[in-house]
């Protein structure tokens, strides 16, 4: 058993019980809060928004804990709420992640602090290129690139096949180079 596999266990050993559910429930949100937080802020590029849903994310997780089945592990039950719920939120606000260049920057400054002023551009440039992709393959993106999670987790939390995912990481991939060769010099000055 790996270690997220361990305290998944402890996780659920605590949420069985009533006298230790809110005990279980605090260690699965600091287990999780971080990854969910990034997965979501990559979906809406906005600090405010993701934080709303991180937080719609936690709620719903509290309120059907009971529900979970454990035939899928923990981590793919959450990713696929996590998931679910931003593409929810972007549907119900109608309209699609767009980049804020000032609150792009202001996260770089905070998030590089090593990293030269190249790869501040590299990276906003990057982030424009992936609001521009179709919802799905923007999700599979940030799955594969930023998460780094393997196509058979992708395939259990979005419920399709690796095939497809791959389909759609390889298109985005394209997408992504053509526009970084197209546009790359000029969105970073934008």
């Amino acid at each position: 058993m790996n270690e997220q596999s361990n305290n998944d266990a402890e996780i659920f050993g605590l949420l069985e019980q009533k006298a230790t559910r809110e005990q279980g429930f605090r260690l699965l949100v600091r287990s999780y809060q971080e990854r969910i937080y990034w997965t979501v802020r990559r979906m809406l590029d906005q600090h405010s928004e993701a934080d709303d849903v991180v937080q719609e994310i936690f709620i719903k997780l509290y309120r059907h804990i009971d529900g979970f089945n454990k035939e899928s592990s923990l981590y793919t039950w959450i990713y696929r709420i996590a998931v679910n719920e931003t593409l929810g939120h972007i549907r119900k606000s109608k309209r699609y992640k767009t980049s804020d260049l000032s609150e792009a920057q202001s996260y770089h400054s905070q998030t590089t602090s090593t990293e030269g002023l190249g790869a501040k551009h590299i990276e906003e440039v990057l982030s424009r290129a992936v609001n521009l992709l179709p919802e799905k393959q923007k999700i599979v993106f940030n799955l594969r690139y930023y998460q780094e999670m393997r196509y058979s987790k992708m395939a259990e939390v979005l419920e399709t096949s690796e095939g497809a995912l791959k389909a759609s990481y390889h298109h985005a991939v394209k997408k992504i180079e053509q526009y970084i060769q197209e546009h790359g010099t000029e969105a970073i000055q934008q």
